[in-house]
């Protein structure tokens, strides 16, 4: 499964957004294997508020220049949250994992729609490389080295019942980021 590379592209903006311009979201990096994000149960009024906040968010991020800082600006959090607020969310951090579920169900998702979990997913392609003659010990040994460790990382979808929100809204979604 190769993702599409537009709507990656874009949920790694939005995700890293926090980083970006907040600050305060690096203070939920993983630690001794916690996940970064909650797993959420997804509705309607998630994605379709994700969808909403979607312009003024990147509207902030362009006026921010996107360059990242080890120190939050007040201000900026604050317009975050404010933006967050409008669009039916409690706050940034609540925006973010909301974005971060939406994100694992469109990253699974193929040109037909249909959802492959991305354990699933890297799993096949560990056996496809493994199996492959063709390429060379040392890349293939990177490239499955990389491969465990993203395995390591990537939690099972917590709610199965997340795709089928997400795919009533894919083209909203894909729409709005691109």
């Amino acid at each position: 499964m190769r993702l599409n590379g537009k709507v990656l592209a874009a949920f790694a903006a939005v995700l890293g957004l926090g980083l970006v311009l907040a600050g305060p979201l690096s203070a939920q990096a993983p630690q001794g294997g916690e996940q970064p994000f909650k797993q959420i149960k997804l509705t309607d009024a998630h994605v379709t508020g994700f969808v909403g906040a979607q312009t003024d968010m990147a509207a902030l991020a362009q006026k921010q220049g996107g360059q990242p800082t080890d120190q939050p600006d007040p201000k900026v959090q604050a317009e975050l949250d404010a933006i967050a607020k409008r669009h039916g969310f409690q706050s940034f951090v609540d925006f973010d994992d909301i974005a971060f579920n939406i994100s694992m169900v469109m990253g699974g998702l193929d040109e037909q729609g249909n959802f492959t979990d991305p354990i699933a997913s890297i799993k096949k392609e560990i056996a496809d490389i493994t199996a492959d003659k063709e390429i060379p010990e040392k890349d293939k040994k990177q490239m499955l080295d990389e491969l465990n460790e993203a395995l390591k990382h990537t939690p099972p979808l917590q709610y199965p019942e997340n795709v089928e929100v997400v795919k009533k809204h894919r083209a909203a979604i894909e729409k709005v980021l691109q």
